[in-house]
């Protein structure tokens, strides 16, 4: 899956989720500092979902109805860096085919999913 982390997701996510042969672009290696708008962009240019601890992501995707190709918000505080990643990767290996246009949010317990309205 094609992914683009967000800069506040650790960086043993971003490794996990390689590891596990997603195609990830990360902020925080190629324009820290960038906006939220910048990178729902960004992702939305190259087809792919955001991975983001930033809840102002459903701002932009639900209330501006801004274009995007998906958000996985991660929920994950608490966890150890090792948990965080092993639930990110799992919430990606199980869903992958429902998270294209979705905006998710993976907590400790559960994954919630709610996707594009029809048009």
């Amino acid at each position: 899956m094609k992914l683009v982390c967000d800069e506040g997701v650790e960086r043993p996510i971003v490794d996990a989720l390689r590891a596990e042969g997603h195609d990830v672009s990360y902020v925080a290696e190629l324009q820290p500092g960038i906006s939220d708008d910048d990178v729902l962009e960004l992702a939305a240019t190259d087809e792919a979902v955001v991975m983001t601890t930033d809840k102002d992501f459903g701002e932009l995707v639900f209330r501006q109805v801004r274009v995007h190709h998906g958000v996985v918000l991660l929920r994950l505080h608490g966890l150890t860096n090792e948990e965080k990643a092993r639930l990110a990767v799992q919430g990606i290996r199980e869903h992958a085919t429902e998270l294209a246009g979705a905006f998710a949010v993976i907590d400790g317990s559960r994954i919630r999913i709610r996707s594009r309205p029809p048009s």
